[in-house]
C-alpha cells in the first residue's frame, strides 16, 4: 500500500513538473482560426473580398485576441462543395483549429453542416445564406453572421407593393436555392399585400447570354425582379438596357444584383435599380465610414458585402474569445460565447442572434445613384431589426415547406 501511494505521489509530481506546464503553454499559444473561401475559380473575387475583409480586422487588432496571437489559416474551396468539405477536414483534423469561418458557397454551407456538427466545431457562416441552415435543418454548431436568402426579400416584397406601387412582377432568376428562396420570400409578401408574380423565368448559373430570357418577359409587368449574383448581374443589366427595356419596365432585385463587388464594373444601366440587403458601402454611420476608409486605403476599392460580413465575422470571434479570456479549449463554451454576442455597433448597424443562430439586423432598401462620379447603393429606407421569420411566428413559419422552385 505504501509503495502504491509513493508511485502515485511521484506520478503527480511529474505531472505538475512536466505535463501541466506543457498544457498551460499550449493554452497560451496561438489560436488557430480556419478560414474557407473560393480563392480560385468562378467565385475567386468573392473569396478574395472575404479574405480581405477578415484580414483587415485581424490587422486592426494586430492578430491578437485576449492576449493570444492568431494563426489565420486560409483554405481554397474553389467553388466546389466537395473541396470545401475536404478543406474543413484538413483544418479540423490536421491543423486542429478550434474555430472555423466560411465558406462562401451556399451548397458548400450545406455540405459542411453535418461534418461540423459531428465534430462539434464552433463555426461562423459569413456568407452561406441558404434558409434551412438556420431553420428546418438547423445546424447545432453553426452561428450565421450573414443573412438568410429570404430575409431581405420579405420586407422588399411588401415595399414593392406599398411604396413602389407595383402590382405585376416578372422574375428572371438563377435556378438553384439562392434564386428559389429569394424569389419565394419576395413572392410571399408581395402577393399577401395584393400583388402577383405573373411569370417566372429560370436561368442556369452558367448563363452567358440573357437574350433568350429577356425576350420572354411579359410586357404587362410593372417591374422585373432579378435574383442574380456575380458576373451574371453585369451581363444581365447591360443586355437589358441594350434591348431598350430599362425605361419601360423598371428593374428591382436581390442585394447581390448591385453589390459593390460588381457595381464598379457597371455603368448607366445600373442607375435607378432598387434592391434590399443588410449592408451598403454608402451607409452613413461612423463605424461604416471608418471601415470603408480603411478598406479603400488598403485595397484601393470600396468594400462589398462579402468584405463587410467577414470583417464583422472576425469581430464576432474576437468578442467571443475575449469573453472567454482566450480559453477556446471547450467547444461548447466557445459556441455559447459566439451566440451570446450582441454587436450594438458595426458597419452594417446593430446585430443580435435569434435562438436559431441567425442575425436579427436592419434591412436597407438601396437605390443605385451616381454620387461624386461613382455609382453607389444609396439607402432610401430602413427596416429595423428584421428577423429571418419576418413578421411571422417562427413555429408557424417552420411548418411551411422551404421556398422551392415552384
Amino acid at each position: 500500500m505504501g509503495r502504491g501511494i509513493w508511485k502515485t505521489f511521484i506520478g503527480f509530481f511529474l505531472f505538475c513538473l512536466v505535463i501541466m506546464p506543457l498544457a498551460m503553454a499550449q493554452e497560451k499559444g496561438p489560436i488557430k482560426i480556419g478560414f474557407i473561401a473560393s480563392m480560385s475559380g468562378t467565385f475567386a473575387q468573392v473569396g478574395k473580398d472575404m479574405a480581405d475583409g477578415a484580414s483587415l480586422y485581424l490587422e486592426e487588432i494586430k492578430y491578437t485576441m485576449a492576449g493570444r496571437k492568431i494563426d489565420f489559416i486560409v483554405e481554397d474551396e474553389a467553388g466546389e462543395p466537395s473541396v470545401a468539405l475536404t478543406k474543413a477536414r484538413k483544418l479540423v483534423e490536421m491543423n486542429r483549429v478550434p474555430i472555423l469561418v466560411g465558406p462562401n458557397m451556399g451548397s458548400s454551407g450545406y455540405a459542411l453542416q453535418p461534418y461540423v456538427d459531428s465534430k462539434k466545431i464552433p463555426t461562423v457562416y459569413a456568407v452561406p445564406a441558404s434558409d434551412d441552415i438556420t431553420q428546418r435543418k438547423r445546424a447545432r454548431w453553426i452561428v450565421r453572421i450573414g443573412w438568410a436568402h429570404s430575409q431581405p426579400c420579405h420586407p422588399f416584397g411588401e415595399y414593392a407593393y406599398t411604396v413602389l406601387g407595383y402590382r405585376k412582377i416578372v422574375a428572371i432568376s438563377m435556378d438553384y436555392a439562392f434564386g428559389w428562396e429569394s424569389l419565394g420570400g419576395f413572392q410571399r409578401t408581395f402577393e399577401e399585400a395584393g400583388g402577383k408574380v405573373i411569370q417566372k423565368v429560370w436561368c442556369p448559373t452558367t448563363t452567358q447570354d440573357f437574350s433568350p430570357y429577356i425576350t420572354q418577359i411579359n410586357r404587362e409587368a410593372d417591374a422585373v425582379f432579378i435574383p442574380l449574383a456575380g458576373k451574371l448581374c453585369i451581363t444581365f443589366l447591360k443586355q437589358y438596357q441594350e434591348y431598350g427595356l430599362k425605361e419601360k419596365i423598371p428593374v428591382i432585385g436581390t442585394g447581390t444584383l448591385t453589390d459593390e463587388s460588381v457595381l464598379p464594373s457597371m455603368g448607366d444601366e445600373a442607375l435607378g435599380v432598387i434592391t434590399p440587403l443588410h449592408y451598403s458601402a454608402a451607409l452613413d454611420n461612423l463605424q461604416n465610414k471608418e471601415f470603408v476608409k480603411k478598406y479603400k486605403a488598403k485595397y484601393g476599392k470600396i468594400p462589398s458585402y462579402y468584405s463587410e460580413t467577414c470583417y464583422t465575422a472576425m469581430r464576432l470571434v474576437d468578442q467571443a474569445v475575449t469573453s472567454l479570456k482566450g480559453d477556446v479549449s471547450k467547444g461548447d463554451r466557445v459556441l455559447q460565447a459566439l451566440q451570446s454576442v450582441k454587436l450594438r455597433e458595426s458597419p452594417r448597424g446593430p446585430i443580435k442572434f435569434d435562438p436559431y443562430g441567425n442575425p436579427i439586423q436592419n434591412i436597407y432598401i438601396r437605390k443605385v445613384e451616381r454620387v461624386g462620379g461613382e455609382l453607389q447603393n444609396s439607402v432610401i429606407y430602413t427596416y429595423p431589426e428584421v428577423s429571418q421569420f419576418w413578421k411571422y411566428r417562427p413555429e408557424e413559419y417552420l411548418k411551411r415547406p422551404l421556398y422551392s422552385r415552384d
